[in-house]
């Protein structure tokens, strides 16, 4: 075999193998942290007037479960004429393997005029030291982002309270769910 022939059948050889791990990545991960995104820092948070909906949900229908309930808060808030005053925000108070309780939350900037409807409460959101973790991509695929929480935590020997925040950096009711963005915020003891 000349030489010429030899270096090309390397050359595609090494080049099917490297389109094979792209395609391989891209199956895997359709969407990917960007190496600005924090992984563990520390922030402080302010505590915000909140409207909420307090639910439980099973993980298998966390995002119906979630979605219904923003969808509650957002007709709530259009028909009073309240605009958010920032991210609307998951509060996760209880989990377990089944499933969790929770209050899905938007931060407003003033109490409505009318009170809200059964089901629907004003309160304050925690405040205090966290850690921030971001994650993007499909409401499915938090459980690796979880994991990868749960043993920095693990690893780092830190004392959290019990619960954790997910602030949704994309609007959890019209981005396309692949291409979330949410910030996990772990609140610190």
């Amino acid at each position: 075999m000349s030489g010429f022939r030899f270096a090309f059948c390397i050359a595609a050889a090494a080049l099917s193998v490297i389109l094979a791990l792209e395609a391989t990545a891209i199956v895997q991960n359709p969407v990917q942290n960007r190496p600005i995104d924090p992984f563990g820092l520390e922030v402080n948070v302010g505590a915000k007037t909140i409207i909420y909906v307090e639910g439980t949900a099973n993980w298998n229908t966390a995002f119906e479960a979630l979605t219904e309930a923003f969808k509650t808060l957002a007709e709530y808030l259009s028909k009073e004429g309240v605009k958010a005053n920032g991210p609307s925000m998951t509060i996760y108070t209880s989990t377990d393997d089944i499933g969790f309780q929770f209050q899905a939350a938007v931060p407003i900037p003033r109490t409505p005029p009318n009170p809200p409807p059964n089901g629907v409460a004003i309160g304050r959101s925690p405040a205090g030291r966290a850690l921030k973790f971001v994650h993007r991509g499909s409401y499915d695929a938090m459980d690796n982002t979880y994991e990868a929480i749960t043993n920095y935590l693990d690893e780092k020997q830190l004392d959290t309270q019990d619960l954790f925040i997910e602030e949704y950096v994309t609007d959890l009711l019209k981005t396309p769910e692949p291409n979330l963005i949410i910030n996990v915020l772990v609140p610190l003891k």
